[in-house]
């Protein structure tokens, strides 16, 4: 991004993600400190701030590494001090939201991944005057449970752009593979694809272990003989998929959700069919963003309602226009 003066251009920088719209290297629950993203940008004269940000994020998912970029790049610009960190567990996540309202944080942004485990710890921030942002997964609780406006894509809108996608290809039976168990937006995604595609079949596989992976959504193929397609519900478990139908010899499509370089990859040489972006960096950058906003001048970005930051297809068609931002590790 380029260097401008904040005095007069911080509003306007506020509304780019807006503007741009169209489930890691997590911590184990460790909190990391940090602003800068390499991204550019200028340190805000406004006084520094402190801004927890929690995530889901289950260990060796890139996802969440363009989430903190985009994090961190918002945070370098403002003058916020970032503490990150995350936990696949909902009751370790709930934890490490208590330990930023112990902190005394200046806002918190929160994924909501398992709402029913965070409800009570987000509250106990909103009443303790800590404004609230969430996103990427709880869309649809976010505003009951008190976040000022979430950031993301809706998991179900998303869902119904593949299976319409799918449906048109002639798609009649796809296995949706959910790797995390009880993920809201998982299972949003997949039940958006079974509007359009009612055949859909779901497969839950352990996401922490890529190996039990594999070898779960492989004995799936096998026993499913007519099984015309697999869909991936992120980047790194999407392309273990791709090795799985190699291995077992089956010549189905494979579609995905989410974004990385080796995806992009994969869709340029036709492994996969195309994905469904949410735009991670643009979530990090927006919410830690919106916090800022919110203690400088009140502001309420999004009026209360969702900042939508997809769903956007790429497919073979475009797949090249983004994959230097995904070398990037911004897409």
């Amino acid at each position: 991004m380029a260097k401008f003066n904040l005095r007069r251009g911080a509003l306007a920088l506020a509304v780019v993600p807006l503007l741009a719209l169209g489930a890691c290297s997590a911590g184990g629950g460790k909190t990391d400190t940090g602003t800068d993203s390499g991204a550019g940008g200028q340190v805000a004269d406004t006084a520094r701030i402190k801004v927890a940000m929690i995530t889901h994020a289950a260990a060796g998912d890139t996802f969440w590494d363009i989430v903190r970029k985009g994090a961190e790049s918002a945070a370098k610009k403002d003058n916020v001090e970032l503490l990150y960190s995350g936990d696949a567990e909902g009751g370790r996540q709930a934890q490490l939201v208590q330990q930023a309202i112990d902190q005394k944080v200046d806002g918190i942004v929160v994924t909501l991944a398992k709402p029913d485990a965070l409800k009570d710890v987000v509250k106990k921030a909103v009443d303790a005057g800590i404004p609230v942002v969430s996103m990427n997964a709880g869309e649809d609780q976010s505003k009951a449970l008190g976040a000022f406006t979430h950031f993301g894509q809706s998991d179900k809108l998303a869902g119904v752009t593949v299976g319409k996608r799918l449906a048109e290809e002639g798609v009649k039976h796809p296995i949706c593979v959910i790797q995390e168990q009880g993920h809201v937006g998982l299972e949003n995604r997949c039940a958006g694809i079974k509007e359009n595609v009612p055949g859909t079949e779901i497969l839950n596989v352990n996401g922490a272990d890529m190996t039990s992976v594999s070898s779960t959504v492989s004995a799936k193929l096998q026993s499913t003989p007519d099984a015309d397609a697999i869909v991936g519900l992120g980047a790194p478990f999407t392309l273990t998929i791709v090795k799985s139908v190699k291995e077992t010899g089956k010549t189905i499509k494979v579609a995905s959700f989410d974004l990385n370089a080796d995806l992009a990859k994969a869709i340029s040489d036709g492994s996969v069919e195309f994905t469904v972006d949410q735009q991670p960096y643009l979530q990090g950058y927006g919410s830690v963003d919106a916090i800022w906003l919110s203690k400088v001048g009140g502001f309420k970005v999004g009026g209360g309602q969702q900042v939508y930051t997809g769903p956007a297809v790429v497919d073979k068609s475009n797949a090249g226009d983004v994959s230097a931002f995904a070398q990037a590790g911004i897409r």
